[in-house]
């Protein structure tokens, strides 16, 4: 592949000797310009190799070339040679500062023109291949990446499949609810990366029901109070399920397990936690799975209307949900209908 070399002088002559060198250069094409204002515009629109340019010419000098093509995307790393008078030690000063790479002394000598051409290019290609070396690193990573991530989801789907042989709620509402709580995540403004947690991670919250004995988790009624002791041992199961992993979605899924039951005035279970003590994952979970459980039709229930439903939620506001939390559904409630609509039970 041919290397592109950018030359600018306002001396015709120059341009056409330094034209004739270049392409004596293996695979070289030069590109010349009596006009520094020109070679820019062709420098924005391609990425030379390598830039020879003047110091003295008009309107625009070599330093100010210099300066502006080294603000453009992409071309912060080509070598530029700039050609300087010999006594112009203060001058090389500046243009090193701006990004010169090496100079040429007039008169030049055509065989140390040729041998510092030979060399920039050189180091052109070599910083080239490196970057193509380290784009290809980016994309395997990428790859292997994404397989991780799928693998992972995988699991995440297999375990919540596992709880739901056992448990009456179905693979839909564990699709509403996380959605409902990426939805949350999103108008609090979570970074991107913990809303995308949080999707993959909400459906673990009940994965704790799998150690809870058939008699109370399948029971029609309502459970009576040492049963119910016995309940709530799923948030704790779920914890020591999933933590210790190396995987941050089963660490997230560990702590939502955990903490999703918990009430922002200190009266839910396990641990009794209050406020912003409650991990914002868990405070999020807790808004989206009691709405869902409600407006949900179980065998053992009929589905709640929405405005019950809503009002239940308003009314518990600070004392069962985060108001924050709370108040960040009810702004996205049109996105929440969609999703409501998006993944209906089977019939």
């Amino acid at each position: 592949m041919a290397q592109h070399v950018l030359i600018i002088d306002d001396t015709e002559i120059n341009l056409i000797l330094f034209a004739a060198l270049v392409k004596k250069l293996e695979d070289c094409e030069p590109h010349t310009f009596a006009q520094a204002a020109a070679a820019l515009v062709w420098a924005e629109a391609h990425v030379p190799d390598l830039v020879i340019v003047d110091y003295m010419m008009p309107d625009i000098d070599g330093l100010e070339f210099i300066r502006r093509m080294r603000q453009m995307p992409g071309r912060e790393w080509v070598p530029v040679v700039m050609i300087t008078a010999n006594d112009q030690k203060q001058l090389r000063y500046r243009a090193l500062d701006l990004g010169a790479n090496d100079f040429l002394t007039k008169p030049v000598d055509k065989v140390e023109f040729l041998a510092r051409t030979r060399n920039m290019l050189v180091v052109s290609d070599a910083r080239k291949q490196l970057t193509d070396r380290a784009a290809w690193l980016a994309e395997e990573v990428r790859v292997a990446t994404a397989e991780i991530v799928a693998r992972e989801r995988e699991t995440v789907i297999r375990l919540c499949r596992a709880a739901e042989f056992r448990d009456p709620e179905t693979g839909a509402h564990i699709l509403r609810m996380a959605h409902y709580s990426w939805l949350i995540a999103r108008q609090l403004g979570l970074p991107v990366a913990d809303q995308d947690l949080l999707l993959e991670a909400a459906p673990l919250h009940d994965i704790g029901k799998v150690g809870i004995a058939d008699k109370i988790l399948l029971k029609p009624g309502r459970l009576d109070a040492d049963e119910f002791e016995i309940m709530k041992q799923h948030a704790i199961f779920g914890h020591e399920l999933l933590r210790g992993s190396a995987s941050r979605v089963l660490q997230a899924g560990a702590n939502i397990a955990l903490g999703h039951h918990e009430k922002f005035d200190g009266s839910g279970y396990p641990s009794g936690l209050t406020g912003q003590s409650i991990p914002i994952f868990s405070r999020i979970v807790a808004v989206a799975d009691v709405f869902d459980a409600l407006t949900s039709e179980r065998p053992y229930k009929s589905a709640w209307t929405l405005q019950a439903a809503s009002d239940f939620l308003r009314q518990g506001a600070g004392s069962h949900f985060d108001p924050d939390c709370l108040n960040a559904f009810f702004e996205v409630w049109e996105d929440a209908m969609v999703i409501r609509d998006q993944f209906k039970e089977a019939t």
